[in-house]
């Protein structure tokens, strides 16, 4: 058998016809194939890119997250130091209303030696009881107010039987 008659075949046609149809669909595949190989690595190295781009953003969210935790923390404490203060300082009587209230309480003292005269009385002790804090705001008496502070200010207190008599006029 010669060549030309093996071309005269049908079947050869058909293979030949068959064989390069299927050559052709190799060829695309294998062109689809690497194609697709490239689109993988290139999908993959952008993943990998997205991946290291989203740790890098977390660090940077968590780094500022701490911060921000670390400085809500100082300022709670800060506030909380402030309230403090500012309860202590509230409670804290004022050097004059101090001065105030001790020279009230020596004038009042000193009425209940002289309880008949209230009005006059009590604007005498207020005066008298004046004259004793400035006299003990200077000197030596200031040295020991603030050694002793209740030495300081103190003045005659009546005696027990002044006491009685006091009390038995402020009865009648």
């Amino acid at each position: 058998m010669s060549l030309q008659e093996i071309l005269q075949n049908h079947f050869v046609w058909g293979l030949l016809l068959g064989l390069l149809i299927a050559g052709f669909i190799l060829k695309n595949a294998i062109g689809t194939k690497m194609q697709l190989k490239r689109e993988l690595r290139r999908v993959e190295g952008e993943m990998r890119d997205m991946q290291s781009h989203l740790n890098t953003q977390m660090k940077i969210t968590a780094q500022g997250n701490d911060a921000l935790t670390k400085e809500v923390e100082g300022l709670k404490t800060q506030n909380e130091n402030l309230r403090v203060n500012l309860a202590a300082l509230q409670n804290k009587p004022d050097k004059n209303e101090l001065r105030q209230f001790r020279m009230q309480e020596m004038a009042i003292s000193t009425m209940r030696e002289q309880a008949p005269g209230f009005a006059g009385a009590w604007e005498k002790a207020m005066r008298q009881a004046e004259s004793e804090m400035e006299s003990a705001e200077s000197g030596f008496s200031k040295l020991v107010r603030k050694v002793v502070p209740s030495l300081g200010y103190t003045s005659a207190r009546p005696t027990a039987s002044e006491t009685q008599v006091i009390d038995n006029e402020s009865d009648a």
